[in-house]
Parts: C-alpha cells; sequence; structure tokens
C-alpha cells in the first residue's frame, strides 16, 4: 500500500532539489510554487495552474500538498523537472520575446504559456503552421485589427515581426510597400484589454521623427500578436498645470515607462502621438516627487496634489482621488530610487 506522506516527502525532496530550477514557477518565476504539472514534469504557482488547468490535452495540474502523489507520477517529476523543460520548451525563443514575471498580468502569462506547450514556438524543431516559419527564425506574420490613427475605426491589416531583420513592418491595402517600418530595439508592445475593449488588444509604442508613436491593434484569438512586451508601471488620469503653475488644469492621460523613464502624456487614452513627456531622472540627479502641491497652487476639480520635482523646473498635478495620489506618488519614487544605466 503506498503510504501518501512519504511520498508527498519524496514529492518535496524533488521539489526542492538544487540545480533543478524547480523552486520558482517554469512559468513566470515565482518563488516556491505549491502546483505541478504531472504531464510535462515542471512546478507551478497557482496563478499559471489555473491556465494550465484549460489545457486540459497538453497538461495536468495537481497540488503539491493538498492532493495524492502516486509513485510513478513522483518518479517522473524526478526525472524531468523545471530545466529539463526550459531547454526543450524555450530552446528557441527570440532575444525580443518579453518573458512574463510573477506580478504581469494574466492575458501575458497565458499568450506565454500557450507559445510554449500548446503550440510549440520555441521547440528547437517545430515549426509555426500558421505563418509558415520556423519559430527559430523568431518571424511571424499575419492579419491584426489595426484602429487607425484619424478614422478611429479598426481595419484590418497585415503585420510582419522579422527577427533577422530586427523589424515589425504593417501594410495597407493602399500602399504597395510597408507602411511603417520600425526597428524592435526602439519598439514596446504591452496588452490593452481594457483600453481597446478586446481580450486580445494590444498597444504598439515607438518614436517617430522624436515622437512617440501608438499603435491600437487585436488579434481575433490573441495568436499572431508580437512578442515584444513590456506593460507601462502606471497609467491613468491626472490633471496638469504649465511651468508657471498659473495656467488652467487641464486632464490628461498619463502612462509611466519606468525602463525608459518617462512619464508620457495624452488627451486621450488611444491618442496616436503624446502631447509630452517628462522625463524622471534618479534621486541622486535631484529628481524627487512630493505628496502636495507648492505653496498657492490649488486644482479645480481634484485636489489630491503631488510635484515632480527636477534640477530645471517642478512639474504639477493633481488626481482625482488621494487613492490615485499615493498610486502615482508610490510609482514615481520607484522609478525614482533606480539608479540610471549606462
Amino acid at each position: 500500500m503506498v503510504d501518501p506522506d512519504f511520498t508527498k516527502t519524496l514529492l518535496l525532496e524533488v521539489l526542492r532539489a538544487a540545480g533543478t530550477g524547480n523552486a520558482q514557477c517554469a512559468d513566470c518565476g515565482t518563488a516556491d510554487p505549491e502546483w505541478a504539472s504531472y504531464k510535462l514534469g515542471i512546478f507551478i504557482c497557482l496563478n499559471c495552474s489555473g491556465i494550465h488547468r484549460n489545457l486540459p490535452e497538453i497538461t495536468r495540474v495537481k497540488s503539491i500538498h493538498l492532493d495524492f502523489w502516486e509513485n510513478d507520477l513522483v518518479e517522473f517529476m524526478k526525472t524531468h523537472g523545471n530545466l529539463c523543460a526550459k531547454a526543450k520548451y524555450e530552446a528557441k525563443v527570440p532575444p525580443f520575446y518579453y518573458i512574463p514575471h510573477s506580478k504581469d498580468c494574466l492575458v501575458l502569462k497565458e499568450q506565454w504559456i500557450r507559445a510554449k506547450y500548446e503550440r510549440e514556438e520555441f521547440v528547437a524543431t517545430s515549426v509555426c503552421h500558421e505563418t509558415g516559419s520556423s519559430a527559430s527564425a523568431g518571424s511571424r506574420e499575419g492579419f491584426l485589427w489595426k484602429r487607425g490613427r484619424d478614422s478611429r475605426q479598426f481595419l484590418k491589416r497585415r503585420f510582419l515581426l522579422s527577427a533577422t531583420e530586427g523589424v515589425l513592418k504593417y501594410y495597407t491595402k493602399e500602399s504597395k510597400g510597408p507602411k511603417a517600418v520600425i526597428s524592435v530595439k526602439d519598439l514596446n508592445a504591452m496588452f490593452q484589454t481594457e483600453k481597446i475593449r478586446n481580450p486580445h488588444g494590444l498597444q504598439i509604442t515607438y518614436s517617430k521623427e522624436g515622437q512617440t508613436r501608438n499603435l491600437f491593434v487585436f488579434h481575433e484569438s490573441g495568436k499572431l500578436i508580437p512578442k515584444i512586451t513590456r506593460n507601462y508601471f502606471k497609467e491613468g488620469y491626472m490633471e496638469k498645470t504649465g511651468p508657471q503653475h498659473k495656467e488652467a488644469f487641464k486632464k490628461r492621460w498619463f502612462s509611466l515607462d519606468s525602463q525608459e523613464r518617462n512619464l508620457f502624456y495624452f488627451k486621450d487614452p488611444l491618442d496616436a502621438f503624446e502631447l509630452g513627456r517628462v522625463f524622471i531622472g534618479s534621486k541622486e540627479q535631484g529628481y524627487e516627487v512630493q505628496a502636495d502641491l507648492p505653496r498657492g497652487v490649488t486644482g479645480k476639480r481634484w485636489k489630491a496634489g503631488l510635484t515632480i520635482v527636477t534640477p530645471h523646473r517642478k512639474f504639477v498635478f493633481v488626481c482625482e482621488n488621494d487613492r490615485e495620489q499615493k498610486e502615482w506618488t508610490a510609482a514615481l519614487n520607484e522609478v525614482i530610487s533606480q539608479p540610471l544605466t549606462a
């Protein structure tokens, strides 16, 4: 008769074994995973286990602590493990592919998990049948629905992501050549399901003639969404006044890019181009954020103020409520606390 306590002890030894990578979720890196896929031989966190449950033909999950584990399943886990699975399923991940972390949204994690195990896009010998190109080439081609810059209607456009050229291109029916050729190194893409009102909505951001350009796209299934993603650190509405602090406060949509250290602002969340930006330097350079307004300055509608202090001037904002003020202050402080990288 199998002793469930004994098999659980063996399973925990496999989980904690050095050199296996099992101490972190195989998909998002969360520490101390409490679930496992006994078909793939990997240890995963609670959130990722929920995504695995939706792929029963490929993966089956059990709780490490709550479920019964047979001896043969424990042996399977022992001979496999997270590093073994990564060697197979992540063998050909393109260098520009954003691998989600524990704090990223479930949509991003689901795309990553489905790409790895369902479509096997990164297995060395796999072929991407949908595009007719190998995953090892790091290329993807297909149609996305793109929001028009002026018409604001979503129209079907052909997109090509080429790793060999290091560019993303898109085409319109009217243009013989590509409408835009965007360097991958200057490009960021982030899931924006609420903003675009589509479960596979994506915001593609790049620099065009010194301005930030936004493309808003979606795909019916999400399979062809480009693989170059990081999320904005914080987004939302604030009101902003001018450099003299005497100008009327105007409501703007703000997006904080912690990697590039820019606070962009737009008139509308789906604007194609930025109205302006504020660079967020480091504490050592004299940058700081204050959770209040300069003396004599008050907002008209909103009263929860904050001030970004730079070596050259003070930028003054008001938030809708105290909660938003605290969130913006914390987000800006986190960027300021990070040292500048060369």
